[in-house]
Order: C-alpha cells, then sequence, then structure tokens
C-alpha cells in the first residue's frame, strides 16, 4: 500500500490544487501549440503519418471533391478512374457530360500519385540505397491498387492508358509482370477494367499493368487460363448475384459469395464486389461485415466514413 499511495499522492495533490491543475495544462498546451510544425517534429515521409492502411476499394473515386487524396487520408489501398480518349488525351468521369478539359488522368491521378511518392521516397545522406516505398508511412511495402476503368474504344484507350503510365514507370514504380512467371510488388498496381481488352494483357509476358477479370465466370472454360499473373483481382456485380436484399442474407446467398471467392483464391486471385447495396444502412453494413468475413480482398465502398468506421 505504501507503494501504491507513492504513485497515487502526486496526482491527488495535483487534483486537489486547482491553481496547480491549471498551470499544468497551460504548460502543456503552450508546448503543443508552440511546437506544432516545428522541423523538430517533422520528418521527410511524414505526409501520410498515422494513416492506417484499410481494405476498401475507392468506388467512383472520381466523384469526390479531392479525387485520390480522400481516399488516401482514409486509408483506402484501392481507388479508380473511369477514363474517356478524345484526342490523344484521357479525361476522366462517371459519363460524356460529366467531362472537362481540367480533369484528365494525369491531372487527377498520375501526377499526385507521383507527388505523394516522391515525399516517400526522398533522398538524403541518410538514405544509403534507393527506396521504393509506397503511399501508406505506416505501411511502405502496401501497394495502392488502381483501377482504370476504360470507357471509350478499348484498343485505342487502353493503349493511351500504357504510354500515360510512362512517369511512373520510369520511377519503377508499378508492380510489374517479367517472363510471364514473376511478379515484382511496387507501390502501385495498375488494373485495367471496363472496355480493357483481355488480349493486351494475358498474352504479354512481361508488363506492368493487369486486367480485371469477372469474378462471376471464373468457371466459365475461355477464363480457364486466368490466374492471379493476369488478374490480381476479380470483380463482379454483388446483385447480380445474390440478388436484391431488404434484409439479412441468406445462408444459400452468402454460398454463392463463398464459391466465387473461393473458386477465385485457389488461382490466386482476389475478390471485389461491386453494386453493394447503399441502404438501408443496417443492409450495408451487414453486407459489409459478411463481405469482410467472407475475406474479400477489397471492400468496395461509396461512403468512406462509414466503412472507416467498419474497420
Amino acid at each position: 500500500m505504501v507503494l501504491l499511495r507513492s504513485l497515487v499522492a502526486p496526482s491527488a495533490v495535483l487534483l486537489g490544487v486547482p491553481s496547480l491543475a491549471a498551470a499544468g495544462a497551460t504548460e502543456l498546451q503552450s508546448v503543443l501549440r508552440n511546437t506544432h510544425g516545428s522541423n523538430d517534429y517533422g520528418y521527410p515521409t511524414d505526409f501520410t503519418r498515422g494513416i492506417m492502411p484499410i481494405p476498401v476499394h475507392s468506388h467512383n473515386d472520381y466523384w469526390r471533391d479531392i479525387p485520390f487524396y480522400t481516399a488516401l487520408s482514409k486509408g483506402c489501398i484501392s481507388t479508380e478512374a473511369d477514363v474517356w480518349l478524345y484526342n490523344s488525351t484521357l479525361y476522366v468521369g462517371h459519363d460524356e457530360s460529366s467531362l472537362t478539359e481540367d480533369r484528365t488522368l494525369e491531372a487527377l491521378y498520375i501526377n499526385p500519385i507521383l507527388d505523394v511518392l516522391k515525399r516517400q521516397n526522398p533522398t538524403s545522406r541518410f538514405v544509403t540505397s534507393p527506396t521504393n516505398n509506397g503511399v501508406f508511412d505506416t505501411a511502405t511495402s502496401q501497394t495502392l491498387y488502381f483501377f482504370i476503368d476504360v470507357k471509350t474504344s478499348g484498343p485505342e484507350t487502353f493503349q493511351a492508358v500504357i504510354e500515360a503510365l510512362q512517369p511512373l514507370r520510369e520511377k519503377g514504380y508499378l508492380t510489374t509482370l517479367r517472363n510471364n512467371d514473376t511478379v515484382i510488388p511496387a507501390p502501385i498496381t495498375v488494373i485495367g477494367t471496363g472496355n480493357t481488352p483481355l488480349d493486351m494483357v494475358g498474352p504479354v509476358a512481361d508488363r506492368d499493368y493487369f486486367w480485371d477479370a469477372p469474378l462471376h465466370a471464373l468457371q466459365e472454360s475461355k477464363y480457364a487460363d486466368i490466374d492471379g499473373l493476369i488478374s490480381p483481382i476479380a470483380s463482379t456485380n454483388f446483385e447480380a448475384v445474390v440478388g436484391p436484399l431488404r434484409g439479412e442474407m441468406s445462408e444459400d446467398q452468402r454460398g454463392f459469395l463463398r464459391e466465387q471467392i473461393q473458386v477465385a483464391g485457389e488461382r490466386g486471385i482476389g475478390a471485389r464486389y461491386w453494386g453493394t447495396p447503399y441502404w438501408p444502412i443496417r443492409v450495408r453494413d451487414s453486407v459489409w461485415r459478411v463481405l469482410v468475413e467472407e475475406e474479400v480482398l477489397l471492400l468496395n465502398a461509396d461512403d468512406l466514413d462509414a466503412v472507416g468506421r467498419v474497420f
């Protein structure tokens, strides 16, 4: 008891004397206020300090007030951009009516990604060899999945996408396949979806882009050769698999998901479901919990604040 009293006594004295407690709090607030932003407390890679990555895909990311950066601030390990090719430029938007001259793939995604990775891979006398850190300061080996949804003609548009990736390619920031048998991880993993032609991805033995396979159709004969070297993630429409929901999923519906996820996993492919219900809220949250329990690789979400609370 003597030891306990010796530990408690100082606090008791401080609490018993309001002026002392107030003085202590004031001094602490002064330290917090005056050292904020001090060079002594900053470090080169602190741009994403404190952000813990979560297995979430920022669906329709380009709709956000600040694309890419908002999802990054929430810890999403996956983002996406719908691209339209006009006069050799890739514009970003959900449909043609949403396109503008300023909202390009380069402006909204390529340049911001480059900026973040430059911050996360500084050069100084302390860095003895080149680094290849990802966007998260708390998990530098975590790749950022970047889905590029091709909206206009597949061959021409995806070729433009491949060329647009050159600044990331030059820095060694793209996850790469070598000799059709070895994946070399990197900060950014590009996955073509939408009208991306499979024949521009699958047969290419050396490449730094992948393909979003149809999760629901992996057992079809024409997709028998699809594995993780071609498609690290496969996606499908949730409602098309289980039907519309107004309550909890049945065991049969959950079984459909489990079978698809298992088939994909056996080939080294992760699963993602888009088109999950966004209301009622209890149904949305229930579906998210089930998908996490069934071990999807990415949880598709539009409301990033809400999905963040799941984790």
